[in-house]
């Protein structure tokens, strides 16, 4: 099989470099739910276990006791647990659906935290929800968004002033451009992405450890049980099994709420952030393993690529060659011909040398401007110099060109 025709089917089989991050970022998330899942069955299963003989127990224990049959304690059982759907607990507790719960609500609703502890139980809350629901969460996901912005930019104008004044006390610079350093350099310096995924982490543990430092004493919980609350309700996972600001009355009720409900907003804003810098690390992650999935097909395509960059080459006095079956061959290849040679070494070469070295140069021109106009896809095995970053979308688009690592000029 002649190369050219190996290198032909060899770029079919090349998926778009989007395609292929995506499917390996699918695969990757499957193999982490897997150990995920194994992970916690160990640890929690004999737990699990454990809690069902000890509730049987109770059971045998209680129906013996007052004389009552497990069908009568069990239906008294699902009564219970639908009056604790409906907000009902053995424990004095806040009213659900004044407004102040009303609003503890609706906030959980449009930050998707969604601890389940109240839900609507009559068909028009259900349908007010769903309404509700939708134009909350895009305004709440939007100044989220805006919210990265600004923290991004707050941090770069941060960074970059305190490294131009390290620089500036370094007496490393000439006397001349100490005065105006920042017009002669740091055009264009921005902020490594895990410095700030750094300082964004360190703010999440900061927020976490005070918010905990409060819950404890005011909540009754433990400090450990405090910030895994912090965390399940700052990332928006919100199980329910931990809610704060539920109780009937607390000292310094007002005070406790407001802060509860700023230490809510912060460390949501916060967690978000990170979340969304670590997506970036991820996704070059991603990038590198691309690079180096190198498969035979794609050192095929290497060797097949420089075999018809010789065949194609322009030596002074000679014109282009054609291929077995009489047709031009592609200007795809490196151009080595002694003539780039002499003209970079200042050598005289004739005009007819220079005239098929043009045509070569405008070839290659044309093809690249026809593919960016028609939207070639970029294979995971060219040289491209994207740097998989442009172009996003979301928190992505927003933190495109504003890191280091996003930056166009990679």
């Amino acid at each position: 099989m002649m190369p050219s025709q190996r290198l032909q089917g060899c770029r079919s089989l090349h998926i778009n470099e989007d395609n292929g991050r995506f499917l390996l970022l699918a695969i990757l998330i499957i193999i982490y739910l897997f150990c995920g899942a194994a992970v916690f069955s160990a640890i929690e299963r004999p737990s699990e276990l454990q809690a069902h003989g000890r509730w049987n127990r109770t059971l045998s224990n209680f129906s013996e006791t007052f004389n009552i049959s497990l069908q009568d304690v069990n239906f008294f059982l699902r009564e219970y647990e639908a009056a604790i759907a409906a907000g009902i607990r053995a424990d004095a507790l806040r009213p659900r659906w004044d407004f102040t719960g009303a609003f503890y609500f609706v906030g959980t609703v449009v930050s998707t935290i969604g601890f389940g502890m109240t839900t609507p139980v009559t068909v028009a809350g259900k349908v007010f929800l769903i309404f509700y629901g939708l134009l909350g969460c895009a305004a709440t996901i939007l100044f989220f968004n805006l919210f990265l912005e600004r923290i991004i930019t707050l941090l770069a104008v941060v960074m970059k002033a305190v490294r131009e004044r390290r620089i500036r006390n370094s007496g490393l610079l000439p006397p001349g451009i100490q005065h105006d350093f920042s017009a002669y350099t740091i055009t264009g310096w921005r902020p490594s992405v895990y410095h700030v995924m750094l300082i964004l982490g360190l703010s999440a543990i900061t927020i976490s450890c005070c918010a905990s430092a409060m819950y404890s004493p005011v909540e009754g919980w433990a400090y450990l049980d405090s910030l895994y609350f912090c965390f399940v309700t700052f990332s928006t996972i919100g199980f329910g099994d931990l809610v704060s600001s539920q109780g009937a009355d607390y000292e310094y009720q007002g005070l406790y709420r407001v802060a509860n409900f700023l230490f809510m907003l912060m460390g949501v804003c916060c967690i978000y952030s990170l979340f969304n810098v670590i997506s970036i690390v991820i996704k070059q992650v991603l990038n590198w393993m691309l690079e180096r999935m190198s498969c035979l097909c794609c050192q095929r395509c290497n060797k097949a690529q420089a075999f018809l960059g010789r065949r194609n080459a322009i030596r002074p006095g000679s014109r282009s060659r054609k291929g077995r079956f009489g047709r031009s061959a592609a200007p795809d290849g490196p151009c080595d011909s002694d003539t780039e040679g002499r003209r970079l070494s200042g050598e005289m070469i004739s005009m007819k040398d220079l005239t098929a070295s043009n045509k070569v140069s405008l070839a290659i021109m044309q093809k690249q401007l026809s593919e960016s106009a028609n939207g070639y896809p970029r294979t995971v095995c060219g040289g491209s110099r994207h740097n998989g970053f442009s172009g996003g979308v979301g928190a992505l688009g927003i933190m495109n060109n504003r890191l280091a690592e996003t930056s166009n000029s990679r």
